[in-house]
């Protein structure tokens, strides 16, 4: 296998999952942010995301030399035959990708290019941007391909170097191949395609999870109002190869980093070119009513029959990333249904284990955050998980029977046991299926 010299611009979940997993296939990386003082931290081996095996990876780069990390990304091109840009591209007012670290990037490294080299968009962005960025550049000689990411936070590492695919599209074939090279380590069918298609991957794929997702909670929904069970109706149309079972779990919506942004990323991109895509809204509106549907849901549990206020209502919350196994709160829908509970009047006790007590940036107004689960349950009228961390299967639910207010659990992910709740005198209310009363009353 060929070894390159590898530059990544920009060091947040896709670029250090990046260039820490190419250095451990052999490459030389250099990886370069604007913050000094987080480059000086990841050249320490401190790795400030809660990411599975992503510190260990980062250490082990630094310890053969094949990693490193610099300020700016002027010191990282140089010498590189091929620069991964992995900046961050944000929903803007109209909801198309904003571009603008794309383009400052492009604009800074232009003329610092290798020639013969590659530039590689790996940051998630609107079909047409190789051909802008090619434009932007002027410069015959450097090939430019996209190279989408297919990564889940908390498992990007697995992801990266075990993925289902790798997709590569350009409009040079030998740009293509060169970063096809680099992935030569990796086990995976490589997809070589032209960069629109590459482009429009990504985006294909997120919307198409969004729409299984939105399908699946209003599943849920029926069931809760026919009296059927979600468990057993998903277990069987997972079954049909043609569905499967991946992403036909309720929950109280989808969030996180990519599939948010994405979806509204599509619609723009449709309406630009005139395209109806009434599919990817109801998907976005979907995902919107499940907080309220939720949020009402709780309020009637509580006494306080759903479309009334709950003012005065200590309500305790279980999770407020945007899932397991990250510590990222972007559009989490725990944060999101804790909102809207805030709005209507409820007091917000909540816990998370990758949530410090001292952090406050990306949380709503009238919510307290607590260094103990059994703590967010003191006092509370519900006690509401958000976010299934796995830690909260085994919690001491005698002890939280005993502390809550009223002896409700609103499990909206069918991530606990119900009949362990049930042993402790707690009323269990998943999604998608009926409550499980409490086999026994506690004083």
């Amino acid at each position: 296998m060929h070894r390159h010299n590898i530059a990544v611009i920009g060091t947040g979940y896709v670029g250090l999952t990046a260039g820490a997993c190419l250095a451990s296939l052999g490459h030389r990386v250099v990886c370069a942010d604007l913050d000094p003082e987080k480059v000086a931290e990841l050249n320490r081996g401190r790795v400030r995301i809660l990411e599975d095996g992503l510190p260990e990876l980062v250490r082990e780069g630094l310890d053969t030399g094949r990693l490193r990390f610099v300020v700016g990304a002027a010191g990282a091109v140089r010498g590189a035959r091929t620069v991964f840009v992995c900046v961050g591209t944000p929903t803007g007012a109209d909801g198309h990708a904003d571009l603008t670290a794309v383009d400052a990037v492009v604009e800074e490294i232009r003329p610092l290019l290798e020639p013969d080299s590659v530039l590689v968009t790996k940051s998630t962005v609107p079909v047409g941007t190789a051909a802008r960025v090619t434009a932007a550049l002027g410069r015959p000689d450097v090939g430019v391909v996209s190279n989408p990411e297919f990564l889940r936070e908390g498992t990007s590492v697995r992801d990266f170097l075990r993925p289902d695919r790798v997709v590569i599209g350009s409009d040079s074939p030998w740009a293509a191949a060169q970063v096809a090279e680099l992935y030569a380590g990796v086990d995976a069918p490589v997809l070589i395609t032209d960069a629109a298609s590459a482009e429009l991957v990504k985006y294909a794929a997120n919307c198409f999870l969004a729409v299984k997702l939105s399908y699946i909670n209003t599943i849920a929904e029926l069931c809760e109002q026919v009296g059927a069970d979600i468990g057993r109706v998903t277990a069987a149309i997972g079954r049909d190869h043609r569905i499967g079972g991946a992403f036909l779990m309720p929950g109280p919506g989808w969030g996180g980093s990519c599939l948010p942004k994405d979806t509204r990323a599509m619609l723009s991109t449709a309406d630009a070119v005139g395209v109806d895509f009434p599919l990817v809204r109801a998907a976005i509106d979907t995902n919107t009513h499940q907080r309220a549907r939720i949020a009402a849901k709780i309020a009637r549990l509580c006494g306080s029959g759903g479309a009334a206020p709950l003012d005065g209502v200590r309500i305790g919350l279980l999770g407020l990333t945007f899932k397991a196994g990250t510590d990222d709160l972007r559009d989490s829908p725990a944060l999101a249904l804790a909102a809207e509970l805030a709005r209507r009047g409820a007091d917000i006790t909540a816990h998370d284990p990758a949530v410090p007590t001292t952090r406050t940036a990306g949380l709503p107004d009238g919510i307290t955050v607590v260094d103990d689960p059994h703590q967010a349950a003191k006092g509370a009228s519900a006690l509401v998980l958000g976010t299934e961390w796995p830690q909260y299967r085994t919690l001491d639910w005698t002890r939280i029977a005993a502390a809550l207010h009223q002896p409700v659990v609103v499990d909206t992910r069918n991530h606990l046991d119900p009949d362990a709740l049930s042993a402790a005198g707690l009323a269990w209310h998943g999604t998608g299926t009926g409550p499980v009363e409490p086999a026994l009353t506690h004083a």
